[in-house]
C-alpha cells in the first residue's frame, strides 16, 4: 500500500504542468509547425497541392503536443489513448508519399514540444528543414527522363506499320509500340508509342512532321504531366 502511494507521488510530481507551460508548448509548436508547412509548400511540385492537406498537418502536431501533455508518465492513459486511437479509421489516400513523411515530421515535432524536449523540437525542426530544402535546390537524386509516351491518331484504313519508319529514324533513337486503340466509334486509330527524342528541343518538328503524315489527326507527346501536342 505504501508503494502505491509512493507511485501515486511521483506520478503526480512528474505530470505536474502549469498553464505557462500549456502555452508555451502550444505557441512553440505552432510556430514549429507553421515552419514545416512553409517548407512543404516551397518544395511540393506537381499537382496534388491541397492547403487542406497542410492545415491538417499543422493541426496533428497541436494534438499530439496537446495529447502527450496529458499523457504525461502515465501508462494507464497511454494504453487508455490506444484504445480510443484504435476506433479511428482514415479512408483519403495518400497521393504523394511524400506526404506521410511529413505527416510524421509534424507528428515528431508535436511529441517533443509535448514532452518538453523543446530544444530538441526546435533544433530538428531547423536541421530538417534545411536538409529538406537543401535536396530541393540542389536537385538531389532527380532522373534524367528520356522515355516519353507517343500517341498517334491516324484514319482506320491507313497502313501505320510502315509509315512512320523515316520520320522515327530521323528524330528518334528507340521506339516500341505498346499499344493499338480504335477511337470515335472506330473511324479511327490510336497508335501508342514509348520513344526516346535525339534531340528533345525539336519535338515540335517531330509532331508536325508526323501531323503531315497522319492527314493531320491529333499528335500527342507526353513526358511525365507535361504535353506538347498539335
Amino acid at each position: 500500500m505504501e508503494i502505491l502511494q509512493f507511485l501515486e507521488q511521483l506520478q503526480q510530481t512528474t505530470d505536474v504542468f502549469t498553464i505557462n507551460d500549456v502555452i508555451f508548448t502550444i505557441t512553440l509548436n505552432f510556430v514549429l509547425s507553421l515552419l514545416i508547412a512553409w517548407v512543404y509548400r516551397a518544395t511540393h511540385t506537381g499537382i496534388s497541392y491541397n492547403q487542406s492537406y497542410v492545415h491538417t498537418m499543422i493541426i496533428v502536431s497541436l494534438v499530439v503536443a496537446v495529447i502527450m501533455l496529458i499523457i504525461g508518465s502515465n501508462i494507464a492513459r497511454a494504453f487508455t489513448l490506444v484504445g480510443a486511437l484504435s476506433i479511428v479509421r482514415f479512408r483519403n489516400a495518400v497521393k504523394d508519399t511524400r506526404d506521410v513523411g511529413f505527416i510524421f515530421y509534424a507528428m515528431a515535432i508535436g511529441m517533443a514540444c509535448g514532452t518538453r524536449f523543446y530544444l530538441v523540437a526546435t533544433v530538428s525542426t531547423l536541421i530538417i528543414s534545411f536538409l529538406i530544402w537543401g535536396m530541393f535546390n540542389l536537385n538531389m537524386f532527380a532522373k534524367d527522363i528520356r522515355e516519353q509516351v507517343l500517341k498517334i491518331r491516324l484514319p482506320s484504313d491507313m497502313p501505320y506499320q510502315t509509315l512512320f519508319d523515316q520520320t522515327f529514324l530521323t528524330h528518334l533513337t528507340r521506339a516500341d509500340l505498346i499499344a493499338i486503340e480504335t477511337v470515335q466509334a472506330g473511324t479511327l486509330t490510336e497508335l501508342i508509342y514509348s520513344v526516346e527524342l535525339k534531340k528533345p528541343d525539336e519535338s515540335q518538328a517531330f509532331i508536325e512532321s508526323l501531323r503531315q503524315l497522319n492527314q493531320n489527326n491529333k499528335v500527342a507527346l507526353i513526358t511525365g504531366l507535361h504535353e506538347v501536342d498539335l
